[in-house]
Formats: C-alpha cells, sequence, structure tokens
C-alpha cells in the first residue's frame, strides 16, 4: 500500500471513529444553476455554451463538517457529445470532502496568528462525460490537512495530496485507454465566504495544483491554476433563501493541459457567468 493510500485510509478510519456524533449540529442544501456562452475545453477553439445544474449540501458535526457537491453540465453543440453528433455533450461532476476539526477530536484548541483552527480533510472527485475526444472518467481521492482562517464568515486553506485516475475513450478513433493513474502530486486549495453587508457575499474556490507528471499519452502536463469567484445576493434572508449573482472563473491550463501547447486557448478558461440558487 502507497503512503498516499495509508493517509487517506487512516483519514477514513478517524472519520469513522467519529460516526457516534454523527447528528448535525448545522447544514445548509441548495440547489442552482449557473450559465455562460463564454465556457472551453482543451483541445477545442470554439466558445461553448453550457447549462449547469448544481446540488450542494454542507453541515457540521461534533467532530467536523461534510461538504458534498453534484454538477449536472450540459453542453451546446460546440461541444459534440460524440463523432458527427449534433447533440452536445453531457457531464456529471461529484465532489466529496470530510474535514475532522481537530480541536474538536483532541479536545485541545489549536489555533495561532491567524489560524483559528486545523483540520485533517479527506475525500475524492468522480466524474463521467459524454463527448467526442476523451469522455472522461475521473477518480481522484485528495488528503491533506486544512487551516481555518480567523475572518467572518469563513476562510479555509488546503494542502492536499492527489492520487488521479482516468479512463478515456475516443468517438472519433474508437480506441479505449485503460485506467491511467497520474503521478501523485499536491494541491494548495482555498474555500470562502465572506459576508459584504447589506445582503451581499463574495463566495468561490481557488485552486492551484502541481504538475501531475505524464498522462496516459507519454506527454507531460502542465500545473493548474483555477479561481472561481462569485458576488451573491440574498434577496430574502433566513435557512430557506433564494440568492442570484455574478461569478468569473479563471483556469489556466485546464485538467493539467498546457494552454501553450496543443490543447490550445481551450485549455484556458476564461468564463463570466449568471448564477441562482435556492438554499433550504
Amino acid at each position: 500500500m502507497t503512503m498516499f493510500r495509508k493517509t487517506f485510509c487512516a483519514a477514513a478510519a478517524l472519520a469513522a471513529c467519529a460516526s457516534s456524533a454523527w447528528a448535525a449540529d448545522w447544514s445548509d442544501t441548495s440547489i442552482g444553476y449557473r450559465t455562460s456562452s463564454k465556457y472551453a475545453e482543451p483541445f477545442n477553439t470554439k466558445d461553448i455554451s453550457k447549462n449547469i445544474y448544481n446540488f450542494n449540501h454542507a453541515s457540521g458535526y461534533a467532530m467536523g463538517s461534510n461538504f458534498f457537491n453534484v454538477d449536472l453540465l450540459y453542453s451546446d453543440s460546440n461541444d459534440p457529445g460524440g463523432a458527427g453528433s449534433t447533440n452536445g455533450a453531457q457531464e456529471a461532476y461529484i465532489v466529496y470532502r470530510h474535514m475532522l476539526d481537530l480541536s474538536k477530536v483532541t479536545g485541545n484548541k489549536i489555533a495561532f496568528g491567524p489560524v483559528r483552527g486545523m483540520g485533517l480533510t479527506a475525500g475524492f472527485d468522480a466524474n463521467a462525460k459524454t463527448d467526442a475526444g476523451y469522455n472522461s472518467k475521473k477518480r481522484m481521492l485528495v488528503v491533506g490537512p486544512t487551516f481555518m482562517m480567523d475572518v467572518p464568515g469563513f476562510l479555509n486553506i488546503s494542502v492536499l495530496l492527489l492520487q488521479e485516475s482516468n479512463a478515456p475513450y475516443n468517438t472519433f478513433t474508437k480506441v479505449s485507454t485503460p485506467r491511467y493513474t497520474y503521478q501523485t502530486h499536491p494541491m494548495i486549495g482555498a474555500a470562502w465566504g465572506i459576508p459584504l453587508g447589506n445582503g451581499f457575499a463574495f463566495e468561490g474556490f481557488a485552486n492551484f495544483i502541481a504538475s501531475k507528471g505524464k498522462n496516459e499519452f507519454g506527454a507531460a502536463t502542465a500545473a493548474e491554476t483555477n479561481i472561481d469567484g462569485q458576488i451573491m445576493y440574498d434577496l430574502t434572508g433566513g435557512k430557506k433563501t433564494a440568492k442570484v449573482g455574478i461569478e468569473y472563473q479563471y483556469w489556466k491550463n485546464k485538467f493539467g493541459n498546457n494552454a501553450s501547447g496543443p490543447a490550445g486557448k481551450g485549455a484556458f478558461a476564461k468564463t463570466p457567468m449568471i448564477r441562482a440558487e435556492y438554499h433550504f
């Protein structure tokens, strides 16, 4: 068993030990929608329109917190669903994170400087996409420490190890590639929700991901920068509320594809969006 898997299993075991305290102290569940005509995909020079439907759940319990998100992404024909298809690609992308709050687990307050607490985060990403050239079936495990910063709202900064694999299929060549595991690589990630007053909030995430070595075709991968920020307005207030806002994503070297190489400008997304959510 690799060191990565040992660490991941240890984090999962700690989470299991906390199962007696799973009753949620707080929770927030939402459904959402966002859209733009300026999405980008590697090896595709065209602007792509997408409609993205979202389910999101976050909750806290006596020992930590959970985060679960599902995006359902529907592209127009500029991102075709197969070779020769006039239908757009479809994708489901799932993210799950569990964070153990080390202060709560140990019973000792862990805080220093601007850090109000520390946690151990573990989780996974998984996707399935039907498109012309790749048909991604991504599977990724993540594990590492999280620093909870002392700010209004929240700002969590994580240093994670990622172990990612994929098993693509090309509908042009009819070639299926066996599941390939990339080099284990680090990521510095941040997630935030900062109230701005008068019903407005600044929300989002930023991921700075190192190269994951060679890809399944033998080409070098590139380091990624993925920053997604939103200004949201709470229309009603309270737990059950509707929010609307604007969003912008800056994603350089998308999925590790070098935007200066054959993947072209499609590997460098600069996407303005409109967004709406209902929380319950």
